[in-house]
């Protein structure tokens, strides 16, 4: 698999998802700088976690106008697979490349912690091989909001990849960490092959960490 990760100033979690993903496809991942601007021959894109450009402006704003994005938003309507973990949400929100908005936690504070999520949508080559999975979230705008119209649109067709949940898989009040419209935790684009979602699966990907769930997301774009 010919995966490429995103790198821009203030990402911290483009090392770990390229550990995550060498060792389970067995392929070095190659590390592509903000300012290039080819991904030719990619078989998956990942946007990575972290603070881009400080989280100056707004969360993902500015590294959205970063050279390698147009490429990002190509290949992604070409119908490549592109993740965004955390930040690479955020910034993918910013290119439109999904609906809606992530604001801030309904606690005003960061937030870092487990937490476990549920699969909505389980036909997507992201989640068919993951149902309810124990992840950590690390952020502080990780909020989802939607208009009533567009929330409608993506629970209509299918989008919503992950709810927070508790063990059980129950989906409560009381499992959602930052007031997430309807528990959304995962959203996809209207092909199914963007995935956007705030919990960290490259943080849990092995049980040396603690929790192998995360593995699932990439066992899944594998098979």
């Amino acid at each position: 698999m010919k995966s490429k990760v995103i790198v821009f100033p203030g990402s911290n979690c483009d090392r770990d998802v390229a550990v995550a993903i060498k060792k389970i496809s067995g392929s070095e991942p190659q590390m592509v700088w903000h300012k290039e601007t080819s991904l030719s021959n990619s078989d998956l894109i990942i946007v990575p976690g972290g603070f881009s450009y400080g989280d100056y402006l707004r969360c993902g704003a500015i590294a959205s106008t970063s050279p390698i994005i147009n490429e990002v938003v190509k290949k992604a309507n070409e119908g490549v697979p592109v993740i965004g973990i955390c930040n690479g949400f955020q910034i993918l929100i910013e290119t439109s490349l999904l609906d809606g908005a992530l604001i801030r936690n309904n606690s005003l504070s960061f937030i870092c912690r487990d937490v476990y999520i549920k699969s909505e949508n389980q036909t997507s080559i992201f989640t068919k091989k993951t149902n309810i999975a124990k992840m950590p979230i690390a952020h502080n705008e990780g909020n989802y909001f939607a208009s009533d119209e567009t929330l409608k649109k993506i629970v209509g067709n299918d989008q919503v990849a992950f709810k927070y949940c508790n063990q059980e898989g129950e989906i409560t009040f009381q499992s959602n960490p930052n007031g997430s419209l309807e528990n959304i935790a995962g959203i996809l684009n209207d092909r199914k092959n963007v995935l956007g979602l705030m919990p960290h699966p490259e943080r849990a990907a092995e049980s040396a960490l603690g929790c192998d769930d995360g593995k699932y997301i990439f066992e899944s774009i594998l098979s």
